[in-house]
């Protein structure tokens, strides 16, 4: 991989902390009033922009316009992005959260600190489950054999009951904390007494994801991870008798 490649990985993430490091500098300048537009605006560009877009490109863009599917397999997009976007949006609510406790002494009080404490710590949660995933397996890991099946042996390819657990919890418990977070971005901007565009601007957030949602929805875009990356045609337990990992 190339560093060009590696910089274009995390494109996503960079811009956002980019944007979050300029917030910063007015927390600086500003202080106690700094502090709080830091909070809102970290957390309005990481839930109403970097996590659902991870989350949507996760579902639905595993397989992109254009691609030669099913003979190109194993798109890294979806992946990249996903992972950026995941990561960076993380740090960037971080950021908007250590600015709010910095003026409040780190109390949580009230339906919009807790709701946000607890989308927080489940988007956390999230980033640390995802290094739970097991291994991947398959012709093409990088310790893989493609000519020997004896190889091919992994947590993902052979859909064991780790793999299938993960599964379950990191695409339900993604959707929760999105959830979350939208009750707290509403609950904050109503605290705050946020004006008219503020609220605007987040209601036409959610909205565009929603759209975006649909859409793809109604194009039949989701295909499923396993199939996405090898194909509709293999799975371990197709593989023949006595070669399976």
């Amino acid at each position: 991989m190339t560093h060009d490649a590696a910089w274009r990985r995390w494109l996503p993430a960079l811009l956002g902390l980019l944007f979050a490091a300029a917030l910063a500098g007015l927390w600086v300048v500003q202080g106690w009033r700094g502090a709080h537009l830091v909070h809102a605006a970290c957390m309005i560009l990481a839930w109403a922009g970097m996590l659902p877009a991870g989350a949507i490109v996760a579902r639905w863009w595993k397989v992109t316009p254009g691609q030669d599917f099913p003979a190109r397999r194993d798109n890294p997009l979806w992946w990249n992005w996903h992972r950026a976007l995941q990561y960076g949006g993380m740090a960037v609510a971080t950021l908007g959260l250590v600015a709010v406790l910095a003026q409040t002494g780190g109390r949580f009080d009230g339906a919009h600190a807790l709701l946000g404490a607890a989308a927080m710590l489940a988007g956390w949660g999230q980033v640390i489950g995802a290094q739970l995933r097991g291994t991947k397996g398959g012709p093409t890991d990088p310790r893989a054999d493609p000519a020997d099946p004896a190889t091919w042996r992994g947590d993902h390819f052979d859909m064991t009951r780790r793999r299938r657990l993960f599964e379950a919890l990191h695409k339900t418990g993604g959707w929760l904390t999105l959830a979350l977070a939208a009750a707290a971005l509403a609950t904050g901007a109503a605290l705050a007494g946020a004006p008219d565009w503020l609220v605007v601007l987040l209601g036409v957030a959610w909205l565009v994801a929603l759209f975006a949602v649909l859409d793809l929805v109604r194009r039949g875009r989701h295909v499923d991870t396993y199939v996405a990356i090898w194909g509709p045609n293999l799975r371990s337990d197709r593989l023949p008798p006595g070669r399976a990992p």
